[in-house]
């Protein structure tokens, strides 16, 4: 199966509900048969609504049909919150060594990154495929510019994501860990843009860089400037952290920069008063600031049904995964989907299987009304198999990922690793 058009044979699709009264029992599934078509879905039909031998039919051999082996199809997911450039995967353990606050992390991160005996590029490289083979075609990693290494650490994690090319799609924020103003980096920000960058990034304007108003009207800059979006870090508590987001809300639509602008962490929406989460949300709803939460032990979370009640687009991902921060992660989002429905007593069928929108760019395979909304022809050919009935049960249990497909190519495959051929990871 080395083109972009074959048969996908025997796969599970959700189709309905089953409801008793006002609840929903159990998710109904149909085996079936998907036609990918230079990459995108062009027809979905019953098993039995067409001759097994298909691929003959077709005029196609053997490999073009791709046997799904009865397991459950999903959108495939996007991960919205990773740090390539930071990890340790590659390197031998080390636990995390303490420091106090952001500003106290950074300088121990500092000081070890360049210490290490393997390569930033052979570090991403391992975080990468991770990724794809827990089921992310989409990825937002953040790379940090600095004056200590200027835009040096840009160019290897571009290299890297192009030889992705054809396994997944990615944006790049160009990321001043170490505080925009606070560090001097609105120049090496400006530059990165230039060479490639596809959002500005910030943290903590008023506790990082302690003048709120000049480092959210830096970003804003830099964002007009380059024709770019906005990622903020945010970690800024209570009324301070929302006061943040509203200002961050109005300068964004006075530039025209809606639907560009997301804000990392926004740990200050679930610690303040439910009328000021309420306020703050309306605004961000307004303006079209995304939430992208990574779900962490031991913080408060954003309150997502307040968000989506809203219209607040919410996304997730797994932000650090084992390096100088933390010394957890696994790269797999399901799984924050996954903790995040534990966290809001997501446990009936239909809530379980709604969490996936925070990973899968809001596509979700049954709408309230149990109508299947994907997969459709048209949709573009991401997708995982899964080995779970449904799609509550794949993020109640977080199922196996069987296999990996985007752009209509199997980049994953549990019985075989990466695909060999043209449809190698990072060839053509």
């Amino acid at each position: 199966m080395d083109s972009t058009s074959f048969w996908l044979r025997n796969v599970r699709i959700e189709r309905g509900y089953e409801v008793a009264g006002d609840v929903v029992r159990s998710t109904q599934t149909e085996l079936s048969h998907v036609f990918i078509q230079d990459g995108v879905i062009a027809q979905v039909v019953a098993s039995d609504g067409i001759p097994p031998n298909m691929g003959e039919a077709e005029g196609m051999d053997n490999n073009s049909v791709y046997d799904g082996r009865d397991l459950l199809l999903l959108p495939s997911f996007r991960e919205k919150h990773i740090h390539l450039d930071k990890t340790l995967l590659g390197e031998p353990w080390q636990a995390v060594i303490p420091a106090h606050g952001v500003a106290g992390r950074c300088e121990v991160e500092k000081r070890i990154l360049p210490r290490l005996s393997t390569s930033p590029l052979e570090r991403s490289n391992h975080l990468l495929e991770r990724l794809i083979e827990a089921g992310s075609t989409h990825i937002r990693t953040h790379v940090d510019v600095y004056p200590e290494v200027g835009t040096i650490q840009l160019g290897p994690i571009q290299e890297l994501l192009h030889t992705y090319r054809n396994t997944l799609t990615y944006e790049i924020v160009a990321f001043p860990q170490h505080g925009l103003l606070r560090s001097g980096s609105k120049e090496l920000v400006r530059e990165a843009l230039r060479q490639g960058a596809h959002l500005v990034g910030g943290v903590d304007p008023a506790t990082m860089d302690v003048d709120l108003e000049a480092s959210l009207q830096t970003m804003v800059e830099l964002a007009v400037e380059a024709g770019a979006g906005i990622d903020l870090h945010l970690h800024d508590p209570d009324y301070l952290g929302t006061y943040t987001m509203k200002r961050l809300a109005a300068l964004s639509m006075e530039a025209g920069l809606q639907g560009k602008v997301s804000i990392s962490h926004a740990f200050a929406l679930g610690e303040v008063s439910e009328v000021e989460a309420r306020v703050t949300a309306e605004l961000l709803a307004e303006s079209g600031i995304t939430i992208i939460t990574s779900a962490p032990h031991g913080r408060v979370i954003p309150p997502i049904p307040l968000l989506w009640e809203h219209g607040v687009s919410v996304e997730a991902g797994c932000d650090n995964v084992y390096d100088t921060w933390q010394p957890f992660g696994n790269g797999d989002v399901l799984e924050r989907a996954s903790r995040l429905a534990e966290r809001f007593a997501w446990i009936d069928e239909r809530a379980l299987a709604r969490s996936l929108r925070l990973i899968t760019g809001g596509k979700e395979t049954l709408n309230i009304h149990g109508e299947r909304e994907w997969p459709a022809p048209g949709d573009a050919a991401d997708f995982v198999l899964i080995d779970a009935s449904c799609a509550a049960e794949a993020v109640a249990r977080r199922g196996a990922r069987e296999a990996v497909f985007s752009k209509g190519r199997l980049v994953w495959d549990s019985r075989q690793g990466h695909r060999k051929g043209n449809i190698l990871i990072g060839k053509e």
